[in-house]
């Protein structure tokens, strides 16, 4: 079959299963827009690159295939990296293409040329460069192969001009599979042995590659073996929170309960979560690199067993797999430790239940959160955010019902929050998609409110708006009292703004209009912004400025 560069890409996607890409338009790709044209994939049109990347990482935590984007080249591709960067740390499958210059002009500073193994070589787990027309088939089939095989993660692909406008004899590239990586049964074994042994175990859940089966599998192991089990930062979709054996989440704000019970546990099951600086409390729970705790770690990728901590039982497996067989791992006598798993999850119960306060000025965001907590249905609505104090409610408050249903960056990145709501609604057009946002966090992104509109995509958008950069006033006040700095925010009118776009707009200013104000958004069947007016002193669930 002979085919021109762009019409190869399209078509190896096409083999790959691939049903949507994200992009920003540029001339450096314009073959591959042309040869999407007559193509069944979606293309969605962002408005920046950042969004776009932020979209497709979304898509793939979603899918558990690689989310695709399109990008130009030079600054087109710096703008993406923010998304880049989400994809690495959250292990994200995901592929961006990026145009590149003409083969012949590399090496030259032509216009908006980038060496992109550099800039994205830290980053990115393959960053890939077509000399010419011929090699696109075979780069495409590797970054999809490396996108998902191991800890999955991004992969970047440069695409010169003249790869792209070149023509050639070529074969379509098979669809592309990760392979399991099954837990020992010697290494089993061994997790039998120190489960019975332990008086006082605790699992945690983390990381990527998961599934709802996989999920169900964990869920029947904990109930067989009593065991109380906590979510990783962010990764609270993991285990339903409403569970007898849920017990938190391990992140900022932990329960200090929860944070007692894991620094006291004998045995730490850590199923894909690498334990890093938030969900460890900076390296505080567990010993660096001999923890106090029995470590039991369960990671795909051989590299990151025992590279920070000295684990008692280092298991290599992918969730699914370790899910699978544990599921099948059976106690030999009743376990000791239910009535503390018991416990644990009353203690949750109490940590997670809103208490409204008092604001006839402001909209008080426990009572959103109380308010949301029976108008959604748990194991269907999906939850996103980017970062900032605002999603300490949320993170808190709310009680996740079953995997799929949360979309937030573990990196901590600004402006993630309505890039993934989007690519959320589009993937699941008949689930309710909120996106939380603070009003510094929106504002990063916010345009992308008009690919919601274009495309159609229904999300409801509350933006917390309390005129500052929140989180950053929060460590001032701890660092530098009284010595307020960069962080006063002047901002527009967030439902005028919308309803320019054509998006159903409301504005709270107090507590008791929102129910009313979210059953409108819900029912107006396009995308909404319900702009939050909240008190800038309230500036955690559990902390207040002077």
């Amino acid at each position: 079959m002979r085919l021109a560069g762009g019409e190869i890409v399209v078509k190896a996607l096409e083999a790959q299963g691939v049903d949507r890409v994200f992009c920003t338009p540029g001339e450096s790709y314009l073959p591959v827009l042309d040869a999407l044209l007559g193509s069944a994939i979606e293309t969605v049109v962002c408005r920046q690159e950042g969004g776009a990347a932020m979209m497709a990482e979304a898509d793939g935590k979603l899918t558990g295939r690689p989310g695709i984007a399109f990008v130009t080249r030079g600054p087109g591709a710096t703008n993406a990296a923010s998304g880049i960067h989400v994809a690495s740390h959250d292990q994200t499958p995901m592929i961006l293409f990026v145009g590149q210059v003409p083969t012949r002009f590399r090496g030259r500073g032509a216009f908006q040329e980038v060496d992109y193994d550099r800039l994205f070589g830290g980053m990115a787990k393959a960053v890939f460069e077509a000399a010419e027309a011929a090699e696109l088939p075979d780069l495409i089939e590797q970054a999809f192969a490396i996108a998902m095989e191991g800890a999955s993660g991004p992969v970047v692909v440069a695409l010169p001009e003249n790869a792209l406008s070149g023509e050639v004899d070529c074969d379509v590239p098979v669809r592309m599979e990760p392979a399991p990586v099954p837990p020992s049964p010697h290494a089993m074994d061994e997790l039998r042995r120190l489960l019975e042994a332990a008086e006082r175990p605790v699992v945690i859940l983390g990381g990527s590659r998961w599934t709802s089966a996989a999920v169900a599998d964990i869920r029947a192991f904990a109930e067989r073996w009593s065991l109380p089990v906590a979510c990783s930062f962010r990764r609270q979709m993991l285990f339903a929170h409403d569970h007898r054996n849920y017990a938190g989440d391990v992140g900022l704000g932990i329960s200090p309960k929860l944070k007692t019970r894991i620094a006291e546990a004998d045995l730490v099951l850590a199923v894909g979560a690498r334990l890093g600086e938030v969900p460890s409390q900076g390296y505080t729970l567990f010993d660096v690199p001999e923890p106090r705790q029995r470590l039991v770690q369960v990671l795909v990728n051989a590299g990151e067993l025992g590279r920070v901590y000295t684990p008692r039982l280092a298991i290599q497996a992918d969730p699914v797999s370790f899910a699978a067989a544990a599921a099948d791992l059976a106690p030999s006598a009743t376990p000791r430790w239910a009535a503390e798993t018991n416990a644990a999850h009353r203690d949750y119960l109490e940590w997670s239940e809103p208490r409204p306060a008092e604001t006839p000025d402001f909209a008080d965001m426990s009572a959103v959160m109380a308010h949301l907590r029976g108008a959604l249905p748990a194991d269907a609505a999906i939850l996103t955010n980017g970062a900032g104090n605002y999603a300490s409610w949320l993170h808190r408050f709310h009680r996740f019902g079953g995997y799929g249903t949360q979309l937030a960056p573990t990196s901590g990145s600004m402006g993630y929050g309505l890039p993934a709501a989007i690519a959320a609604k589009l993937r699941h057009p008949d689930r309710p998609v909120i996106c939380f946002a603070g009003d510094g966090c929106f504002q990063m992104t916010g345009q992308e409110l008009g690919t919601a509109c274009q495309t159609g995509a229904a999300v409801v958008v509350l933006i917390a708006d309390n005129g500052q950069y929140g989180t950053i006033r929060m460590h001032q006040e701890q660092r530098y009292p009284g010595r307020v700095s960069s962080t006063g925010l002047v901002n527009p009118d967030f439902a005028a703004l919308a309803a320019s776009y054509g998006a159903f707009a409301a504005t709270v200013s107090r507590s008791s209009d929102f129910p009313a104000a979210f059953a409108a958004a819900l029912a107006s069947g396009r995308p909404a912004v319900l702009h939050l007016k909240t008190d800038p002193r309230q500036i955690t669930p559990a902390r207040r400025l002077d």
